[in-house]
């Protein structure tokens, strides 16, 4: 099987029913975790298949992701790189607790295109608008559009701060960016 065809039309499909089904309260979110999960490891397999292969996959669109420093939540935002990865990203995972330099330093480094910033605390909600700013004073922020996202964060928070949008959930993340970035 081609490994392309079988990330992004089977187990990208798949993922992407996962999350529909979940977003009307017919699985639970052990689901969606079990199956983002699965994802995330099928995913390592096949991605250095590719590379074997010498395949060049095409993305949609470069974003990287993280949970913002002093925060060591990582569900929701793991959800929405798995959700976006099967979407046709390519998702560059920043992992917990990402200080302010390593999200610009992603930037940068692999051009993205979005940068998604997860917090699940109020406190750590306040990192958000620290990337922000440092993206403006690095002259960065033009160039990238910001999707924040956590518990601790509203649509309303999300325009105070300047985000360029806000993901209530997984779903509405992946619906968020893809507008955001014209995407279909």
């Amino acid at each position: 099987m081609n490994p392309v065809e079988t990330l992004e039309e089977g187990l990208g499909k798949g993922l992407i029913s996962v999350g529909d089904s979940f977003g009307r309260g017919e699985l639970f979110l052990c689901d969606l975790m079990l199956s983002a999960e699965a994802v995330k490891q099928a995913s390592v397999i096949l991605e250095e298949e590719i590379r074997k292969q010498g395949i060049v996959k095409k993305n949609v669109a470069t974003l990287a992701i993280g949970t913002v420093a002093g925060d060591i939540h990582d569900i929701g935002k793991t959800i929405v790189a798995a959700l976006l990865a099967a979407a046709g990203f390519k998702v560059i995972d920043l992992g917990i607790d990402v200080p302010v330099e390593q999200f610009l330093t992603a930037v940068e480094e692999h051009r993205t295109d979005a940068l998604g910033l997860s917090a699940l605390l109020t406190v750590t909600a306040l990192e958000q608008t620290k990337v922000i700013e440092a993206l403006r004073i690095r002259d960065l922020r033009r160039k990238v559009k910001v999707i924040v996202g956590g518990g601790a964060v509203t649509k309303e928070y999300a325009d105070k701060i300047g985000a360029d949008g806000y993901g209530e959930d997984a779903e509405q993340a992946v619906r968020v960016t893809k507008a955001l970035l014209k995407i279909q």
